[in-house]
This record gives C-alpha cells, structure tokens and sequence, in this order.
C-alpha cells in the first residue's frame, strides 16, 4: 500500500525541499496543505504516515492574530499522543513543543545563516549523528524550552535546543535541514525584510551557501533516509503488535 504524508506549509518558498525526492523515493504520496487556507482534516492527518509542519516567519505565540496556529498545535497534540511519526521543522518544531506543553520565546537576536551545533550524547547516537562537523542553515528569533519526555540532540552557541528525539517517531529539527541550497536565493528574497533589520548580508549568507550547501545536502539526504526507515519500523511495529510502545 501506497504511503502518505500530509505537509503542513506556511510559506510557498518553505517546502520539503530535499525531503520531497527523499520522500517520493520511500514510496509516499505528498499531500501539502497551506496554513491559513487548506481545511486542516482530523482524519488525514492524524492516520498518515508521516506528518511533517515545516517552518515560517511567524511564532508559534502569535495564535492570537493566526488562529490556524492553534489547530495545528491540537492535531500535533493528538498525533504526538498516538506516537505516529512526526517531523516538525523551525515554526513545526516549536509547534510541537507547544502540543507537549513547553515554551516558547524570543532568544534577544537572531541567529541566521550556516553555523555549527553541538551534538549532545544522544545526538551522537541519533541520524543526525554524521553534522558532527557540519554547519547548518540557521533562521530564527525563537527559542524553546526541552519537553520532559524529549531527548535533546543538538544545540548551538546562540541558542539551547537545535533539535529533539520523541522516542523513534518524533523529530524536532531548529534548523533547516531541508532547505535546497540552490534555492537559497528564494529565501533571500521572501526574507528580505527580516534579513534588512537584522544587520546581516546577503552576499554573506550566498557564499555560506556555496560553501556548505552541497555537503550539507548530501547528509540532510542520509540523515532523513535513516529517520524515515526508524520512525517506519516503529510505526509498523505498533500497527501490528496493536500495543502500547
């Protein structure tokens, strides 16, 4: 049977990325669903394959003036609770620490562009294991407090939490492991504004990409191959034993 993943997207140009082809080679169907537009199905979304939120530049507090904010973090809620295989990117990520009753808040600065993370012990244990020496594409203001029941697996010298294990069906991921290094200039673009008030070039953040882009995306390729096959085996092997894992 033919698998699917439902994709939650806030922004056109914060796709799958290099997720998509990793993705399609698994043997899933891509159903993306526009926040603020598409109808967010209970049934669709909680009984896929795999769901992923993926990022955005509004914060997972701003329910208040986005109201699907709150629909998402009751559906990651649900999902997480049914220990189905979920990624949460940037925005997503902090999405799901909201569902678990975390935090989330302003760090005072910004931290983006392609830096180095530290790999904690579980880190280095986890598919994310080969960035031991890699830097990554950063892009956020936020920061989020670690779930009781999550295993941290990376931080950075700007920023505590850069990514967190939920068993082997849930992955939070800070920073933006997806991203198409060749597309960077999308972002360049549809961040504009961001990018203009915080001071930061973009000439610098071009050749950041060209510099990392291509080894990081040959991992980022491996890295989601490896949590796909775990977070795959763990939900079949909850399908058909029908107990609790």
């Amino acid at each position: 049977m033919m698998k699917r993943a439902c994709v939650i997207r806030h922004l056109a140009f914060e796709g799958l990325g290099i997720l998509e082809s990793v993705l399609i080679e698994r043997g899933y169907l891509i159903d993306y669903y526009d926040a603020g537009v598409d109808f967010l199905d209970d049934d669709a979304l909680l009984q896929a394959h795999l769901l992923v939120v993926l990022g955005g530049p509004i914060s997972a507090n701003d329910g208040q003036d986005y109201p699907f904010l709150a629909r998402e973090t009751e559906l990651l809620q649900q999902r997480l609770t049914l220990q189905r295989p979920t990624l949460g990117i940037c925005l997503g990520a902090q999405l799901m620490v909201k569902a678990l009753g975390g935090t989330v808040q302003p760090m005072g600065h910004k931290e983006i562009g392609y830096g180095d993370i530290q790999l904690s012990a579980e880190g280095l244990e986890s598919a994310l294991a080969v960035l031991k020496e890699c830097p990554v594409l950063h892009w956020h203001g936020e920061q989020y407090s670690l779930p009781a029941e999550a295993r941290l697996l990376a931080s950075s010298a700007l920023c505590p939490q850069q990514a967190f294990a939920l068993g082997d069906y849930g992955l939070a991921l800070q920073f933006h492991l997806e991203t198409d290094y060749r597309r960077i200039e999308q972002w360049l673009i549809g961040h504009c504004c961001e990018l203009q008030q915080a001071g930061i070039a973009l000439a610098d953040i071009r050749q950041q990409a060209r510099q990392h882009g291509p080894r990081l995306q040959m991992l980022g390729v491996r890295i989601f191959h490896t949590w796909l096959g775990q977070a795959e085996a763990f939900d079949q092997h909850r399908h058909y034993t029908h107990e609790p894992v």
